[in-house]
């Protein structure tokens, strides 16, 4: 195996049959920082929820095999550099940027409620990129050579379609997923299918039981680590070593906060998936 690149939650090797294989650590990130704590069985659990959704949702993916609880075989694509981000409640940075889709993918007289259900689900995505993703319209991404008008627009309509197709299933687990994340890639065809992975780092969920539109939602993803880095002012220190273009070092995650993500990957896993870890 050749490492390919260790990013801020799996590492990718090339195989000598020209594949790639993906291993799932249990590193964590926040706010682009990644942090000092390992969450146990974390790696495996972005693993499985891979698996499972590549088996789900009925639609050409890059995955060929699982090798180990955390390392799965997928097929070399040629990656789209685009996030391809679907929204569909009210919430997050798309908190700050909404009134930019007023009239255009939202009703001009939309009124918005914090964690409130938006009338359809929107597409939304960013440039890839290791230090800050930044959103681009349709006209930009095309403009900046992003992808054709062509692909932009078979990515819109598929991503919302499997954004529709996550919600249903996750729904009948007893979850909400508020938004999502997919990337896509060229195979060696030519034929863009669904590539990287999908787990808890890609989608934010809400259990449905405790769903309060008007209100911050407890969050069954890593939003439990952002709430506590906010809590505890490194995110502030984060924003202000950024103006001068730096980074913090990580920090030691509290060991409660660590179990209790541990708790809840593993809990949404096995309530959506149906499978026990």
């Amino acid at each position: 195996m050749r490492l390919i690149r260790k990013g801020k939650v799996k590492d990718i090797y090339e195989l000598e049959d020209g594949n790639v294989l993906f291993h799932f650590s249990d590193r964590v990130s926040a706010f682009d920082v990644k942090m000092a704590t390992p969450i146990p069985r974390k790696g495996e659990v972005l693993c499985r929820f891979g698996e499972f959704w590549f088996n789900a949702l009925g639609t050409p993916h890059h995955m060929l095999r699982i090798q180990d609880k955390d390392k799965m075989v997928v097929k070399k694509l040629q990656m789209i550099p685009l996030e391809c981000v679907v929204r569909g409640y009210f919430y997050g940075s798309f908190q700050e940027r909404y009134k930019d889709h007023l009239g255009k993918s939202l009703p001009a007289d939309y009124k918005p409620v914090l964690a409130g259900k938006l009338p359809r689900p929107i597409f939304d995505p960013t440039t890839k990129s290791e230090e800050h993703d930044m959103p681009v319209d349709k006209k930009q991404a095309i403009g900046m050579g992003l992808v054709s008008e062509k692909d932009y627009d078979y990515l819109e309509k598929t991503s919302i379609s499997l954004y529709e197709k996550m919600s249903e299933i996750a729904g009948r687990g007893g979850f909400i997923i508020a938004d999502v994340k997919f990337e896509f890639g060229r195979d060696s065809t030519g034929k863009i299918v669904l590539g990287d992975s999908l787990g808890p780092d890609e989608y934010r969920l809400w259990l449905k039981k405790d769903y309060q539109p008007g209100k911050m939602q407890e969050a069954y993803d890593k939003q439990h680590l952002r709430d506590w880095l906010i809590k505890t002012g490194f995110k502030a220190e984060i924003d202000r070593l950024a103006k001068e273009g730096k980074k913090p070092d990580p920090p030691e995650v509290a060991p409660e906060i660590v179990s209790e993500l541990a708790r809840r990957y593993i809990f949404a896993y096995e309530k959506i998936s149906g499978k026990k870890l």
